[in-house]
């Protein structure tokens, strides 16, 4: 099972607890972080790359092509979170939210269809992790919202595209886990747009991937994890 972007939160989340169930786990990473450590102990093939790179998405590709025969899933974790006035332009902006969430997932799902559809144990799956702003838009990430949208397009169109053997879904959360610097009004802001309460947590997101992994059926989707927040 391949899962980009492992080196924290969700990614991290995911691969550990895959691997202490005895899936085999291939991960990538962008820099190196102390978390690695733990996984690599638990059996992790995890592999550097740069989604921006396209160098390095070539190296990737190739590598798994030579190392895998099969696999039984991808999750596109990998993610960027620029906005739109920040130091970068916003030519550049776009060019990168839409290299990391859409280029690379896309050559990804390509590329690696051979070994998806050589899954010998039921139908094999993508699961892209978008975003709750992907139907709603964003005053502040414009083009983050955007490449996230354009993720849920694939999500369609490679369900369609890989029927039967692979089943293609979309995870979209809205309030998966705070981050330690966050204030407390930010976080009862937050809050306060969800009808239940709290964060969906770590634990709900593994679930929710799950499911779709379980599943004989579902495919094309996009499952909103977003504790009632499009009913405010």
């Amino acid at each position: 099972m391949l899962i980009t972007g492992v080196g924290r939160r969700v990614g991290l989340h995911l691969a550990t607890t895959l691997l202490r169930r005895g899936v085999s786990v291939v991960g990538t990473y962008r820099g190196e972080r102390p978390a690695l450590h733990g996984l690599r102990e638990l059996g992790a093939h995890l592999y550097r790359c740069d989604f921006y790179e396209e160098p390095q998405v070539d190296n990737l590709i190739q590598n798994l092509l030579d190392r895998f025969r099969s696999l039984r899933a991808i999750i596109h974790n990998a993610s960027d979170w620029l906005p739109d006035d920040g130091d970068l332009s916003a030519v550049d902006v776009m060019h990168r939210m839409m290299q990391v969430h859409v280029a690379a997932p896309y050559r990804l799902n390509l590329a690696l269809a051979p070994r998806l559809q050589a899954c010998s144990t039921g139908p094999a799956d993508i699961i892209h992790i978008g975003d709750y702003v992907a139907s709603r838009g964003s005053r502040k990430h414009i083009a983050y919202a955007a490449s996230k949208a354009a993720q849920d397009n694939l999500t369609l169109s490679f369900a369609a595209r890989f029927a039967p053997a692979v089943k293609v879904n979309s995870i979209a959360p809205a309030l998966v886990l705070f981050n330690e610097h966050d204030d407390e009004d930010y976080r009862l802001r937050a809050l306060e747009k969800n009808l239940i309460p709290h964060e969906a947590g770590l634990d709900e997101f593994q679930r929710t991937v799950d499911f779709l992994l379980e599943s004989n059926y579902v495919t094309g989707r996009i499952l909103h994890l977003d504790g009632g927040r499009h009913l405010r």
